[in-house]
């Protein structure tokens, strides 16, 4: 299946590692040119590097860190004229309402949420003045499955699905689509992250992050990790114009999980 987008230009957001990295190698598979963003500029160099050796691509990099607005404002003035845009950074850490204090919580928030709505809507406004364009915003499956143990998470993938849903609806008009993709259970740095955090708060080790890796495994009922790429092919497709009749759509990307009945 041809996905037509050979030639399109890709921003990517959070993409020197995890599933926006391969995000990038998946567009840059289908002929894309690839512009790849994150605060790692030695991680940027790195992935573009192996990005262009492997898909011979025109790959560009962009250090930024999205958390602050300035920045935002920066990267959507260098690439004002993507053609899709797939929002990915971010990194909320885990923990209970108590746990997570409001200087944590606002600076997770500043570069995912507010990050999200930030960039889009500098490239919405570009995007609906050539009346072209995507945006997918790859979320969560927490924000529709609260825990509390990921409070500041969860509320704020809930957020940004609302913010898809109702962007969407409206953004086809100016010949838009924004579409959002919930990842769960896939196998990526951050989750490690989030196994550390955890094996630091219950076992007071955060090394025995493997431990609560098998717990989370076993718990789930399918007992299987999905990977980066899995979810990189769903945001391919909702990004191509063989998608182009959904807009204002969530697609769960989490093997079943978030939906099976327990007994």
């Amino acid at each position: 299946m041809d996905l037509e987008l050979r030639g399109r230009k890709v921003l990517i957001t959070g993409a020197s590692k995890g599933i926006g990295l391969a995000c990038a190698h998946g567009f840059a598979a289908e002929g894309a040119r690839v512009h790849i963003a994150s605060r790692s500029e030695a991680g940027l160099k790195a992935a573009a590097d192996v990005i262009a050796q492997q898909h011979k691509a025109e790959v560009s990099i962009h250090p930024f860190d999205l958390g602050k607005t300035q920045n935002v404002l920066a990267l959507a003035q260098a690439c004002g004229d993507a053609d899709i845009l797939v929002n990915n950074a971010g990194a909320i850490p885990s923990g209970s309402l108590s746990e997570v204090d409001d200087e944590t919580w606002r600076h997770a928030w500043e570069l995912k949420v507010f990050g999200y709505i930030n960039l889009t809507r500098e490239l919405y406004q570009r995007m609906g003045e050539r009346g072209a364009g995507v945006i997918v915003n790859v979320i969560g499956v927490a924000g529709e499955r609260p825990r509390s143990s990921y409070i500041a998470g969860t509320t704020g993938n809930a957020a940004l699905m609302a913010f898809t849903r109702a962007l969407g609806s409206e953004s086809v008009d100016r010949g838009v689509r924004v579409v959002g993709v919930n990842p769960g259970g896939i196998q990526t740095e951050r989750a490690i992250d989030h196994f550390k955090e955890m094996a630091e708060r219950e076992l007071g080790d955060a090394s025995r992050w493997q431990e609560i890796q098998a717990r989370v495994a076993a718990a789930a009922p399918t007992r299987r990790t999905g990977k980066p790429s899995q979810v990189a092919d769903l945001v391919a497709f909702l990004a191509s114009a063989r998608a182009s009749h959904i807009s204002g759509t969530i697609v769960t990307i989490d093997n079943g999980n978030s939906v099976r009945v327990r007994a």
